[in-house]
């Protein structure tokens, strides 16, 4: 799968994928700016082109056949929004049930302009213990961009300060939508 993803995402669409990727047996990966449905697709075939795979959250009404057998085989992970349960203790419980897991989300959480970030990428990654992976998708330059890594220090708002500004320059597929 890496090297077909690799042409297509080098060859076809031409993009590129620039900096450090570390191998890591857990992390969450935030993918940021989400302005498009062609994220999605941008930053899955960047991923597979460094021979690498990511879970992803996905809406339950979408795991059902036969979509529930493509998304499955992607990674996808049906969610349910329940008022009794948390998502943020049943995904950081998952981490610690794995011995190797990658869940890639998209902090903004939507793909219109907001002003605040969802907390559940970072919270997730803190009650497993895992870093996280920051990764920007450059429109522009047509580059997925590994930001570096964040070990969350249950200091949110400290520790956001520091993300959002690593994702500094990076041009959204709708530039518009993306706010700092």
């Amino acid at each position: 799968m890496g090297k077909i993803s690799k042409f297509i995402y080098n060859k076809i669409l031409g993009w590129r994928v620039r900096g450090e990727f570390p191998v890591l047996s857990k992390c969450v990966i935030a993918v940021a700016p989400h302005t498009s449905n062609w994220d999605f697709l941008i930053a899955k075939l960047a991923y597979a082109s460094i021979g690498r795979t990511a879970n992803f959250l996905i809406k339950a009404e979408w795991f059902v056949f036969p979509f529930n057998l493509f998304f499955k085989s992607l990674g996808g992970i049906p969610v349910t929004r329940e008022k009794n349960s948390s998502l943020t203790d049943s995904l950081a419980a998952e981490f610690n049930r794995r011995n190797q897991m990658q869940l890639a989300i998209t902090p903004e959480g939507t793909r219109k302009p907001v002003q605040e970030w969802k907390r559940g990428f970072y919270y997730i990654a803190f009650k497993a213990g895992v870093p996280i992976l920051l990764v920007g998708l450059d429109y522009g330059k047509k580059e997925a961009i590994s930001l570096g890594l964040i070990y969350p220090s249950g200091d949110y708002e400290k520790d956001i300060q520091e993300i959002k500004s690593r994702y500094k320059g990076i041009q959204a597929k709708k530039p518009g939508n993306f706010l700092l």
